[in-house]
Protein backbone atom coordinates (compact mmCIF):
# COMPACT_ATOMS: atom_id res chain seq x y z
CA UNK A 1 0.00 0.00 0.00
CA UNK A 2 2.49 2.44 0.95
CA UNK A 3 4.91 1.43 -1.97
CA UNK A 4 1.68 1.88 -3.99
CA UNK A 5 1.24 5.57 -2.71
CA UNK A 6 4.67 6.10 -3.18
CA UNK A 7 4.70 5.44 -6.49
CA UNK A 8 1.47 7.33 -7.30
CA UNK A 9 2.76 10.57 -5.71
CA UNK A 10 6.15 10.16 -7.35
CA UNK A 11 4.31 10.21 -10.73
CA UNK A 12 2.00 13.04 -9.91
CA UNK A 13 5.32 15.33 -9.44
CA UNK A 14 6.63 14.22 -12.82
CA UNK A 15 2.83 15.35 -14.30
CA UNK A 16 3.15 18.30 -12.58
CA UNK A 17 6.56 19.20 -14.01
CA UNK A 18 6.20 18.56 -17.15
CA UNK A 19 3.38 20.97 -17.21
CA UNK A 20 5.22 23.70 -15.93
CA UNK A 21 8.25 23.12 -18.31
CA UNK A 22 5.77 23.15 -21.03
CA UNK A 23 4.10 26.43 -19.94
CA UNK A 24 6.94 28.40 -19.29
CA UNK A 25 8.59 27.08 -22.65
CA UNK A 26 5.21 28.59 -24.12
CA UNK A 27 5.66 32.04 -22.15
CA UNK A 28 9.38 32.36 -23.33
CA UNK A 29 8.98 31.56 -27.12
CA UNK A 30 5.49 33.98 -27.13
CA UNK A 31 7.99 36.87 -25.29
CA UNK A 32 10.74 36.32 -27.45
CA UNK A 33 8.46 36.86 -30.71
CA UNK A 34 6.64 39.47 -29.24
CA UNK A 35 10.40 41.74 -28.63
CA UNK A 36 12.14 39.81 -31.34
CA UNK A 37 13.81 41.93 -34.03
CA UNK A 38 12.99 40.18 -37.69
CA UNK A 39 14.94 41.34 -40.54
CA UNK A 40 13.45 41.97 -43.87
CA UNK A 41 13.51 40.23 -46.96
CA UNK A 42 16.28 42.48 -48.92
CA UNK A 43 18.55 42.16 -45.55
CA UNK A 44 18.48 45.95 -44.63
CA UNK A 45 15.31 46.53 -43.13
CA UNK A 46 13.99 45.78 -40.05
CA UNK A 47 10.88 45.55 -37.96
CA UNK A 48 10.83 46.93 -34.37
CA UNK A 49 8.46 46.01 -31.46
CA UNK A 50 6.74 48.42 -29.53
CA UNK A 51 8.95 48.17 -26.41
CA UNK A 52 12.26 48.38 -28.82
CA UNK A 53 11.15 51.85 -30.84
CA UNK A 54 10.95 53.23 -27.12
CA UNK A 55 14.38 53.73 -27.99
CA UNK A 56 14.14 55.07 -31.42
CA UNK A 57 13.09 58.96 -32.41
CA UNK A 58 11.64 59.67 -35.38
CA UNK A 59 11.46 62.95 -37.23
CA UNK A 60 10.85 64.40 -41.24
CA UNK A 61 14.10 65.56 -42.68
CA UNK A 62 14.23 69.22 -43.06
CA UNK A 63 16.31 71.53 -44.65
CA UNK A 64 18.99 73.95 -42.75
CA UNK A 65 21.16 76.53 -44.34
CA UNK A 66 24.79 75.56 -44.50
CA UNK A 67 27.63 77.89 -44.39
CA UNK A 68 30.46 77.92 -46.99
CA UNK A 69 33.59 78.26 -44.69
CA UNK A 70 37.18 76.78 -45.01
CA UNK A 71 38.88 76.27 -41.64
CA UNK A 72 42.53 76.97 -40.90
CA UNK A 73 44.49 76.71 -37.96
CA UNK A 74 46.74 79.85 -36.92
CA UNK A 75 48.08 82.01 -33.76
CA UNK A 76 47.54 85.11 -32.34
CA UNK A 77 50.40 87.92 -32.87
CA UNK A 78 50.44 91.51 -32.46
CA UNK A 79 49.78 94.15 -35.22
CA UNK A 80 52.90 95.06 -36.31
CA UNK A 81 51.91 98.04 -38.06
CA UNK A 82 51.01 99.19 -34.89
CA UNK A 83 54.03 98.07 -32.81
CA UNK A 84 56.82 100.30 -32.25
CA UNK A 85 60.46 100.29 -31.08
CA UNK A 86 61.10 102.66 -28.46
CA UNK A 87 64.61 104.07 -28.95
CA UNK A 88 66.55 107.40 -27.45
CA UNK A 89 66.97 109.78 -30.05
CA UNK A 90 70.31 110.24 -28.51
CA UNK A 91 73.26 108.38 -26.97
CA UNK A 92 73.84 108.08 -23.16
CA UNK A 93 73.04 105.96 -19.73
CA UNK A 94 69.74 105.50 -18.93
CA UNK A 95 68.97 106.99 -15.19
CA UNK A 96 65.53 105.52 -15.10
CA UNK A 97 62.68 103.72 -15.93
CA UNK A 98 58.84 104.20 -15.82
CA UNK A 99 57.22 101.05 -17.36
CA UNK A 100 57.79 97.39 -17.12
CA UNK A 101 56.76 94.76 -18.85
CA UNK A 102 52.68 94.16 -19.53
CA UNK A 103 52.27 97.85 -18.67
CA UNK A 104 49.39 99.35 -20.48
CA UNK A 105 50.89 103.26 -21.61
CA UNK A 106 49.66 106.31 -22.83
CA UNK A 107 50.77 108.67 -25.60
CA UNK A 108 53.57 110.83 -24.48
CA UNK A 109 53.81 108.96 -21.31
CA UNK A 110 57.81 108.69 -19.82
CA UNK A 111 58.88 105.26 -20.33
CA UNK A 112 62.62 106.31 -19.32
CA UNK A 113 64.82 108.76 -18.97
CA UNK A 114 68.95 109.19 -20.15
CA UNK A 115 72.29 111.31 -19.21
CA UNK A 116 72.68 112.54 -22.52
CA UNK A 117 75.99 114.38 -23.50
CA UNK A 118 74.56 115.79 -26.43
CA UNK A 119 71.37 117.27 -24.63
CA UNK A 120 74.06 118.95 -22.58
CA UNK A 121 75.81 120.76 -25.14
CA UNK A 122 72.44 121.94 -26.55
CA UNK A 123 71.35 123.76 -23.26
CA UNK A 124 74.56 124.94 -23.12
CA UNK A 125 74.43 126.69 -26.43
CA UNK A 126 71.24 128.15 -25.92
CA UNK A 127 72.59 129.19 -22.07
CA UNK A 128 75.05 130.89 -24.46
CA UNK A 129 73.17 132.03 -27.23
CA UNK A 130 70.52 133.83 -25.06
CA UNK A 131 73.59 135.83 -22.63
CA UNK A 132 75.04 137.08 -26.50
CA UNK A 133 71.33 137.98 -27.37
CA UNK A 134 71.04 140.02 -24.17
CA UNK A 135 74.58 141.67 -24.80
CA UNK A 136 73.68 142.63 -27.85
CA UNK A 137 70.29 144.15 -27.50
CA UNK A 138 71.51 146.35 -24.42
CA UNK A 139 74.51 147.41 -26.81
CA UNK A 140 71.83 148.48 -29.29
CA UNK A 141 69.65 150.31 -27.19
CA UNK A 142 72.82 151.92 -25.67
CA UNK A 143 73.87 152.91 -28.96
CA UNK A 144 70.64 154.42 -30.45
CA UNK A 145 70.31 156.72 -27.43
CA UNK A 146 73.99 157.81 -28.33
CA UNK A 147 73.49 158.37 -31.66
CA UNK A 148 70.12 160.79 -31.21
CA UNK A 149 73.03 162.74 -29.64
CA UNK A 150 75.51 162.37 -32.39
CA UNK A 151 77.42 160.59 -29.87
CA UNK A 152 78.15 157.99 -32.27
CA UNK A 153 78.10 156.90 -36.08
CA UNK A 154 75.40 155.76 -37.84
CA UNK A 155 77.56 152.98 -38.80
CA UNK A 156 78.18 152.22 -35.09
CA UNK A 157 74.01 151.81 -34.87
CA UNK A 158 73.88 149.94 -38.17
CA UNK A 159 77.19 147.14 -36.85
CA UNK A 160 74.90 147.22 -33.64
CA UNK A 161 71.57 146.05 -34.88
CA UNK A 162 73.46 143.21 -37.34
CA UNK A 163 74.95 141.67 -34.37
CA UNK A 164 71.73 141.71 -32.68
CA UNK A 165 69.71 140.05 -35.36
CA UNK A 166 72.46 137.47 -35.71
CA UNK A 167 72.45 137.09 -32.13
CA UNK A 168 68.60 136.51 -32.15
CA UNK A 169 68.96 133.91 -34.91
CA UNK A 170 71.51 131.84 -33.03
CA UNK A 171 69.48 131.80 -30.11
CA UNK A 172 66.35 130.99 -32.22
CA UNK A 173 68.70 127.90 -33.70
CA UNK A 174 69.26 126.77 -30.14
CA UNK A 175 66.03 127.12 -28.73
CA UNK A 176 64.70 125.00 -31.68
CA UNK A 177 67.88 122.36 -31.09
CA UNK A 178 66.79 121.86 -27.73
CA UNK A 179 63.21 121.35 -28.79
CA UNK A 180 64.17 118.64 -30.57
CA UNK A 181 65.66 116.49 -27.35
CA UNK A 182 61.81 116.82 -26.23
CA UNK A 183 62.13 120.03 -24.30
CA UNK A 184 58.76 122.34 -24.18
CA UNK A 185 58.70 125.89 -24.28
CA UNK A 186 58.25 126.30 -20.70
CA UNK A 187 61.14 123.97 -19.65
CA UNK A 188 63.08 126.07 -22.39
CA UNK A 189 62.20 129.52 -20.99
CA UNK A 190 63.47 127.93 -17.68
CA UNK A 191 66.78 126.83 -18.58
CA UNK A 192 67.27 130.24 -19.88
CA UNK A 193 65.99 131.92 -17.16
CA UNK A 194 68.07 130.10 -14.65
CA UNK A 195 71.37 129.53 -16.61
CA UNK A 196 71.28 126.16 -15.74
CA UNK A 197 71.52 123.02 -17.95
CA UNK A 198 70.06 119.64 -17.29
CA UNK A 199 71.57 116.93 -19.08
CA UNK A 200 68.09 114.71 -18.20
CA UNK A 201 66.61 113.23 -21.39
CA UNK A 202 62.87 112.35 -21.60
CA UNK A 203 61.87 109.14 -23.51
CA UNK A 204 57.98 109.08 -24.25
CA UNK A 205 55.63 106.26 -25.36
CA UNK A 206 54.63 107.13 -29.17
CA UNK A 207 51.16 105.63 -28.95
CA UNK A 208 49.25 104.33 -26.71
CA UNK A 209 49.56 100.93 -26.34
CA UNK A 210 51.16 97.96 -24.08
CA UNK A 211 54.74 97.67 -23.35
CA UNK A 212 55.63 93.88 -24.52
CA UNK A 213 59.12 93.97 -24.72
CA UNK A 214 61.86 95.85 -22.22
CA UNK A 215 65.86 95.50 -23.24
CA UNK A 216 66.85 98.17 -20.35
CA UNK A 217 68.08 98.57 -17.16
CA UNK A 218 69.72 101.23 -14.95
CA UNK A 219 72.92 102.61 -16.43
CA UNK A 220 73.19 100.51 -19.66
CA UNK A 221 74.41 102.38 -22.87
CA UNK A 222 72.22 103.14 -25.17
CA UNK A 223 72.24 104.41 -28.81
CA UNK A 224 69.37 105.40 -31.60
CA UNK A 225 68.74 102.32 -34.04
CA UNK A 226 70.96 99.93 -31.47
CA UNK A 227 69.54 96.90 -31.03
CA UNK A 228 67.01 96.00 -28.70
CA UNK A 229 65.39 98.60 -28.56
CA UNK A 230 65.19 99.70 -24.52
CA UNK A 231 60.99 99.79 -25.33
CA UNK A 232 58.87 98.13 -27.67
CA UNK A 233 54.92 99.30 -27.34
CA UNK A 234 51.90 97.41 -29.60
CA UNK A 235 48.64 98.90 -30.00
CA UNK A 236 46.74 95.75 -28.34
CA UNK A 237 43.15 97.29 -29.57
CA UNK A 238 43.59 95.11 -32.88
CA UNK A 239 45.62 91.53 -33.10
CA UNK A 240 46.90 90.04 -35.69
CA UNK A 241 45.79 85.98 -36.88
CA UNK A 242 48.22 84.80 -38.78
CA UNK A 243 46.91 81.26 -40.72
CA UNK A 244 49.10 78.89 -43.37
CA UNK A 245 46.18 77.74 -45.79
CA UNK A 246 46.51 75.34 -48.14
CA UNK A 247 47.68 76.32 -51.74
CA UNK A 248 44.47 74.75 -53.52
CA UNK A 249 42.33 76.78 -50.86
CA UNK A 250 43.81 80.22 -51.33
CA UNK A 251 41.96 81.27 -54.56
CA UNK A 252 38.84 81.16 -51.93
CA UNK A 253 39.68 84.16 -49.71
CA UNK A 254 39.42 87.64 -50.17
CA UNK A 255 40.46 90.76 -48.23
CA UNK A 256 37.70 92.20 -46.43
CA UNK A 257 35.89 88.25 -45.77
CA UNK A 258 34.62 88.05 -42.25
CA UNK A 259 36.89 85.03 -39.98
CA UNK A 260 35.39 83.57 -36.82
CA UNK A 261 37.97 82.38 -34.53
CA UNK A 262 38.28 80.09 -31.24
CA UNK A 263 40.99 80.14 -28.55
CA UNK A 264 41.18 77.34 -26.49
CA UNK A 265 41.95 79.44 -23.91
CA UNK A 266 38.60 81.29 -24.07
CA UNK A 267 36.03 78.24 -24.61
CA UNK A 268 32.73 78.88 -25.99
CA UNK A 269 33.78 81.99 -27.43
CA UNK A 270 33.86 83.75 -30.56
CA UNK A 271 36.18 86.51 -31.71
CA UNK A 272 34.95 87.88 -35.21
CA UNK A 273 37.38 89.98 -37.53
CA UNK A 274 38.09 90.45 -41.02
CA UNK A 275 41.12 89.15 -43.67
CA UNK A 276 43.13 91.91 -44.41
CA UNK A 277 45.99 90.46 -46.38
CA UNK A 278 46.75 87.47 -48.32
CA UNK A 279 50.41 86.66 -48.60
CA UNK A 280 51.79 87.19 -52.55
CA UNK A 281 53.90 84.22 -52.51
CA UNK A 282 53.51 79.89 -52.02
CA UNK A 283 55.82 78.54 -49.13
CA UNK A 284 57.46 76.12 -51.50
CA UNK A 285 57.90 73.74 -48.64
CA UNK A 286 54.36 73.70 -47.26
CA UNK A 287 52.84 74.79 -50.28
CA UNK A 288 50.72 77.05 -47.53
CA UNK A 289 49.81 80.43 -48.66
CA UNK A 290 49.71 83.31 -45.36
CA UNK A 291 46.10 84.80 -44.76
CA UNK A 292 45.78 87.50 -42.05
CA UNK A 293 43.07 88.67 -40.25
CA UNK A 294 42.84 91.65 -38.10
CA UNK A 295 40.59 91.02 -35.00
CA UNK A 296 39.15 93.48 -32.10
CA UNK A 297 39.83 93.18 -29.01
CA UNK A 298 38.88 96.18 -26.99
CA UNK A 299 38.94 94.08 -23.70
CA UNK A 300 42.66 93.13 -23.84
CA UNK A 301 42.41 89.59 -23.77
CA UNK A 302 44.11 87.87 -26.63
CA UNK A 303 47.34 87.35 -26.29
CA UNK A 304 50.24 86.92 -28.50
CA UNK A 305 51.30 83.45 -29.28
CA UNK A 306 47.71 81.88 -28.57
CA UNK A 307 46.69 79.16 -30.66
CA UNK A 308 43.41 79.89 -32.47
CA UNK A 309 40.80 77.86 -35.02
CA UNK A 310 39.76 80.17 -37.75
CA UNK A 311 36.24 79.91 -39.78
CA UNK A 312 36.28 81.72 -42.71
CA UNK A 313 33.34 82.47 -44.97
CA UNK A 314 34.08 81.84 -49.08
CA UNK A 315 30.41 81.67 -50.20
CA UNK A 316 26.77 82.43 -49.40
CA UNK A 317 25.02 79.78 -47.22
CA UNK A 318 23.72 76.36 -48.95
CA UNK A 319 20.31 74.67 -48.46
CA UNK A 320 20.58 71.33 -48.26
CA UNK A 321 18.40 68.41 -46.04
CA UNK A 322 20.04 68.04 -43.13
CA UNK A 323 20.06 64.43 -40.49
CA UNK A 324 21.11 65.57 -36.47
CA UNK A 325 24.61 63.88 -36.05
CA UNK A 326 23.01 61.34 -34.05
CA UNK A 327 20.84 60.26 -37.02
CA UNK A 328 24.10 59.35 -39.59
CA UNK A 329 26.12 56.06 -38.51
CA UNK A 330 29.60 55.29 -39.99
CA UNK A 331 29.89 52.02 -41.30
CA UNK A 332 33.16 49.93 -41.19
CA UNK A 333 33.42 50.15 -44.94
CA UNK A 334 33.49 53.81 -44.07
CA UNK A 335 30.19 54.81 -46.05
CA UNK A 336 27.63 56.87 -44.21
CA UNK A 337 23.96 55.47 -43.38
CA UNK A 338 20.69 56.91 -42.12
CA UNK A 339 17.60 54.35 -41.18
CA UNK A 340 14.75 55.78 -43.16
CA UNK A 341 10.70 54.58 -42.26
CA UNK A 342 7.28 55.16 -43.81
CA UNK A 343 5.33 53.32 -40.90
CA UNK A 344 7.08 54.18 -37.91
CA UNK A 345 7.77 50.87 -37.69
CA UNK A 346 10.05 49.15 -40.40
CA UNK A 347 13.26 50.91 -40.12
CA UNK A 348 15.56 50.58 -43.88
CA UNK A 349 19.03 51.22 -43.95
CA UNK A 350 20.23 53.50 -46.45
CA UNK A 351 23.71 55.16 -47.85
CA UNK A 352 23.89 58.52 -48.05
CA UNK A 353 26.42 61.11 -49.45
CA UNK A 354 26.90 63.63 -46.30
CA UNK A 355 28.65 67.23 -46.67
CA UNK A 356 29.44 69.99 -44.09
CA UNK A 357 28.24 69.75 -40.41
CA UNK A 358 26.96 72.57 -38.80
CA UNK A 359 25.30 73.31 -35.13
CA UNK A 360 25.07 69.43 -34.53
CA UNK A 361 23.60 68.77 -37.67
CA UNK A 362 24.98 67.30 -40.98
CA UNK A 363 24.59 68.04 -44.32
CA UNK A 364 22.86 65.36 -47.02
CA UNK A 365 24.18 65.74 -50.46
CA UNK A 366 22.68 62.35 -51.73
CA UNK A 367 20.17 59.76 -50.83
CA UNK A 368 17.57 61.57 -48.93
CA UNK A 369 15.37 64.27 -49.69
CA UNK A 370 13.34 66.30 -47.45
CA UNK A 371 10.28 65.26 -46.21
CA UNK A 372 11.11 61.88 -45.55
CA UNK A 373 10.94 60.19 -42.01
CA UNK A 374 14.23 59.35 -40.37
CA UNK A 375 15.91 58.15 -37.27
CA UNK A 376 17.12 60.70 -35.46
CA UNK A 377 17.75 59.30 -32.36
CA UNK A 378 19.42 55.49 -31.79
CA UNK A 379 20.68 55.00 -35.45
CA UNK A 380 23.71 52.98 -34.11
CA UNK A 381 20.79 50.91 -31.93
CA UNK A 382 19.12 49.88 -35.22
CA UNK A 383 21.98 49.11 -37.18
CA UNK A 384 23.37 46.54 -33.61
CA UNK A 385 19.61 45.33 -33.68
CA UNK A 386 20.09 44.47 -37.69
CA UNK A 387 23.83 42.93 -37.34
CA UNK A 388 22.08 40.90 -34.33
CA UNK A 389 19.40 39.71 -36.47
CA UNK A 390 21.35 39.30 -39.70
CA UNK A 391 23.29 36.72 -37.13
CA UNK A 392 19.92 34.54 -36.17
CA UNK A 393 18.97 34.14 -39.99
CA UNK A 394 22.28 32.61 -41.12
CA UNK A 395 22.51 29.01 -42.38
CA UNK A 396 23.46 26.45 -39.49
CA UNK A 397 26.79 25.09 -40.65
CA UNK A 398 26.56 21.85 -42.07
CA UNK A 399 29.21 18.63 -41.34
CA UNK A 400 29.93 17.44 -45.25
CA UNK A 401 32.04 14.36 -43.71
CA UNK A 402 30.31 11.35 -43.86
Amino acid sequence: MLAGAAVAVILSYGVWRLTEGVESARHAMRAETEDETVSGPDGNSIDLSDSQLAAVKVEPVEERDFPVEKPAVGSIDFDEEMAVQVFTPYQGRIIALYASLGDDVKKGQTLFTVDSPDLLQAESTLISAAGVMDLTTRNLARLRELYKTLAVSQHDVEQATSDQQTAEGNLRAARDEVRIFGKSDAEIDRIVAQRTADPTLVVTSPIDGRVTARDAAPGLLVQPGSAPAPYTVANIDVMWMLAQVPESDSPTFRVGQEVQVTLDAFPGRTFDGKISAIGATVDPNTRRVLVRSEIKDPQHELRSGMFANFVIRVGQPVRSPAVPLSGVVREGDGTQTVWVTADRRRFTKRTVKIGIQHDDYRQILQGLQAGELSATEGAIFLSNMLAIAQTKVKPPHRDRRR
